[in-house]
């Protein structure tokens, strides 16, 4: 009897096995992979992780539950480092005067082409009962624009607040949305509306400002290699590329998995412009008067694409620990109510343990649900370890991890259960940015002829170091005719003389290139 029992045990593990290795399949099988379409693959993985979808608003986005907390926690580890370097928060209003946007020529022409602007206050009844009609009666005496970027509305505002050097700095923030009016979105990487910060302060002295400008970007470098393990390169734009209404703009540029390249955050040197523009003067030390200094900073959503494209493969989303929302998922399997009960227990000493480190943990014990189907759908949410807890984990003390960065598992003790997960968080995260590190190096190439440079443009190769006569008519040619665009100067690119790969002209550093999105 007892043999009978334990071949039918046995078979029943089989194919219990067999169902969840079919059923992860079947499920992995719904995304596209990312060398057959890669835009397709990140379009599905997107929707398929439950991170956002399309909303009934042409352009916009639905951040769902999932994909926000992700969020969250950038934000809130970016509002600890710009606490931390001395600055405030406040917020600043949605609407903008049309009028304020002429009084900076290039800012309005930056700008202008993506404004989206309010023209009346009121909506009524149609007379013909085909719903409701703008209310001709009700328009505005000066139209609003729904804010694109703040600097106009926050200098207006400035003049109210700045009139010594007893005033200086104003080091403030916003967390805000923006309206961008786009074509051709995408989720997270460019929506006609989306979530961002954006810093906006002010200073006595140009130094100062500058400053402030290369602290902000260092920051923004230090958040995306410590937090989201994306490995990114610092410089300065060309002129062509900087931010509407600034002197200098600085950049770091990610490299995703499909050779294209990300910009990831921006820091602004504005110089006077904006206190020029609004009339934003202070008394200096001296007594004499001077225009404020200025810069403006920001990072937007646009870096969950960053996240998801850096990391992720056709399994699913691969998420770095220090941004998941869980880090720690546990899965227990069982056959009956006493043995989920014993499990429990077990699995609630480990969740406290692992609680009491600062790690994330869900207990998932839904049985509307097999574990083969929590195996698939957790890695494809990218949760960065999986536990699993079996009846015969209960007799061995052991309990199965498996990691979400290299898809591998092995069983270990339950002694120390805690700390042996929480090293292998750390491990997780240091691995991801050498993972993205390494494949930046082996997708970075110096170009020295243009044939080259083509070649490796049309492949989408990735960074491609080159020459460049530092001429916005080489830039825009260039662009025209392989759409590669100056990433940036890096900040770290060695003095050397060399001829421009396009009009041959002396050159004395490089430039890094490539197809961006």
């Amino acid at each position: 009897m007892v043999k009978i029992i334990n071949i039918f045990f046995l078979f029943a593990l089989k194919f219990n096995q067999f169902a969840i290795s079919n059923y992860h399949t079947k499920i992995m099988a719904k995304l596209t992979s990312r060398k057959e379409n890669y835009s397709q693959w990140y379009n599905e993985l997107v929707v398929q992780a439950n991170l956002a979808e399309t909303s009934s608003v042409r352009g916009c986005m639905v951040i769902k539950p999932y994909g926000y907390a992700i969020w969250e926690k950038m934000q809130h580890q970016l509002d600890s480092m710009f606490k931390a370097t001395g600055h405030v928060n406040a917020y600043f209003p949605l609407f903008i005067p049309k009028s304020f946007f002429s009084k900076e020529a290039s800012h309005v022409e930056g700008f202008a082409k993506e404004c989206a602007v309010v023209t009346h206050y009121r909506l009524k009844n149609d007379p013909d009962g085909k719903g409701v009609v703008v209310d001709e009666n009700a328009k505005l005496e000066e139209e609003l624009i729904v804010r694109p970027t703040s600097e106009t509305i926050i200098w207006n505002t400035y003049k109210k607040w700045i009139h010594s050097y007893r005033d200086l700095p104003i080091l403030c923030n916003q967390w805000a949305n923006v309206v961008r009016w786009e074509m051709r979105t995408r989720l997270f990487l460019r929506t006609a509306e989306f979530l961002w910060q954006e810093g906006h302060t002010a200073h006595a002295t140009a130094e100062e400002a500058r400053e402030e400008a290369e602290k902000m970007i260092n920051v923004y470098a230090d958040f995306a290699e410590n937090f989201l393990a994306i490995p990114v390169i610092k410089g300065v734009k060309s002129a062509n590329e900087r931010f509407a209404g600034a002197l200098d703009t600085y950049t770091i540029e990610a490299l995703m998995q499909d050779g294209k390249a990300l910009q990831s955050g921006t820091s602004h040197f504005l110089g006077q412009n904006f206190a020029k523009a609004f009339d934003v003067t202070f008394t200096k030390k001296d007594g004499t008067s001077d225009y404020v200094w200025a810069t403006s900073w920001g990072v937007s959503t646009r870096l969950m694409g960053a996240l998801i494209m850096t990391h992720s493969d056709d399994n699913g989303l691969v998420l770095p620990p220090k941004l998941a929302p869980i880090q720690v998922v546990i899965v227990p399997i069982y056959k009956n109510d006493e043995q989920l009960s014993a499990i429990t227990e077990k699995a609630m000493q480990v969740k406290q343990a692992l609680e009491a480190r600062g790690i994330t943990v869900k207990y998932d014990d839904d049985d509307t649900q097999k574990p083969g189907w929590k195996f698939a759908e957790y890695e494809l949410k990218g949760v960065p370890v999986r536990l699993a807890m079996g009846a015969r984990d209960l007799e061995n003390g052991t309990i199965e991890v498996a990691r979400r960065d290299t898809l591998t598992k092995e069983t270990v003790s339950f002694d120390n259960v805690d700390e042996y997960v929480e090293k292998l968080l750390d491990d997780i995260q240091k691995n991801l940015l050498q993972k993205a590190k390494d494949f930046r190096t082996a997708h970075t190439y110096k170009v020295d002829t243009y044939e080259e440079f083509k070649e490796r443009v049309k492949n989408c190769d990735g960074f491609i170091l080159a020459h460049w006569d530092g001429t916005t008519e080489t830039e825009e040619k260039i662009k025209e005719e392989t759409k590669a665009t100056v990433r940036c100067i890096p900040f770290d690119a060695p003095d050397e003389e060399g001829t421009c790969i396009y009009s041959g002209k002396p050159s004395h550093k490089r430039a890094l290139f490539a197809i961006a999105y």
